[in-house]
């Protein structure tokens, strides 16, 4: 298996539906198309952002042929396959890989998670990583699963040839530290939320997957760059400038702010699936206050 890169900034980009509820590809590849104008180095499609449990088979499927439609080439798609069973997880890899996915992205099952040891746990992600046809990206989001997967186990997982890295959004960065110090050199650690880029890039994270990147790309970009020419004050007063936004479009009101925020910015939000439901005024009139704060005001470069 071709060794892959993530170096690099991607916003994992949420799934667009219409005033009636079904997919909208034509906005999918249109927010792709505004969003490629930013050096990215690529985009995750079908992430916890991504609505992923909301969707049909079809509908999944439906929405990586869309997004591979408008990323362009040198720009990867990483795709969300993870399902809440290793048949159903291999399928849907294999179907990302038909059409064009560059790699999978592979939550673990959680329903069962008294079951989830870390004998069943390694168990299923080499079994995936056995059949998949592209690399496979381990994806810990413990606000989302109630399971936080820990170091040793991560580790375990690691040791497959097929298994190139970890989404981590859990925000331990002492564990981020301690699987970038004892996985192999290919093995890349992506931070899973930019409320703490820069100290898991300063414990050896390659990059990260970012929702606050949908609605501002150049800001993460900048922490990034900043990071890397060492300009750490200036980095950390960016990094200290996007918590409160990325707070406010993740953990406090989620996919709802996201979407709206895309909105406002010139970027098609639109509704969530139901049963989620959108934001009232109050909230909006809040994140609104808290975009503006942080300099998030104008819309995406059209």
């Amino acid at each position: 298996m071709a060794g892959i890169s993530l170096n690099g900034i991607f916003p994992p980009l949420p799934t667009s539906f219409n005033e009636e509820g079904a997919l909208f590809q034509e906005m999918i590849r249109s927010n792709i198309e505004r969003l490629c104008q930013y050096p990215l180095t690529g985009f995750l499609i079908l992430g916890s952002n991504g609505e992923l449990v909301m969707l049909s088979e079809k509908e999944k499927v439906m929405a990586l042929e869309a997004a591979r439609e408008a990323i362009p080439e040198g720009t990867l798609m990483l795709a969300g396959t993870g399902g809440q069973s290793t048949r159903e997880t291999i399928w849907l890899t294999r179907e990302a890989a038909r059409t064009g996915a560059d790699a999978a992205m592979v939550l673990h099952p959680f329903y069962y998670k008294g079951l989830m040891t870390p004998k069943a746990l390694v168990a299923f992600y080499h079994s995936v990583a056995d059949a998949s046809e592209i690399p496979v990206i381990v994806y810990n989001m413990p606000a989302n699963t109630g399971m936080d997967l820990d170091a040793p186990t991560i580790l375990q997982i690691a040791n497959h040839p097929n298994i190139v890295g970890l989404k981590d959004s859990g925000g331990n960065v002492a564990k981020m530290a301690q699987v970038t110090g004892q996985a192999g050199s290919d093995f890349q650690v992506l931070a899973g939320s930019a409320g703490f880029l820069l100290p898991a890039l300063s414990v050896g994270a390659v990059g990260g997957i970012l929702a606050l990147a949908n609605i501002a790309p150049r800001q993460c970009l900048d922490i990034m760059e900043l990071f890397i020419r060492g300009d750490l004050k200036a980095a950390r007063s960016l990094q200290q400038r996007m918590v409160a936004p990325n707070g406010a479009v993740t953990r406090r009101w989620g996919v709802p702010a996201l979407k709206y925020a895309m909105d406002q910015l010139g970027l098609y939000g639109g509704p969530t699936r139901h049963p989620v439901q959108p934001l009232e005024k109050e909230t909006k009139e809040q994140l609104t206050g808290i975009l503006k704060e942080a300099g998030i005001t104008t819309g995406l470069a059209s």
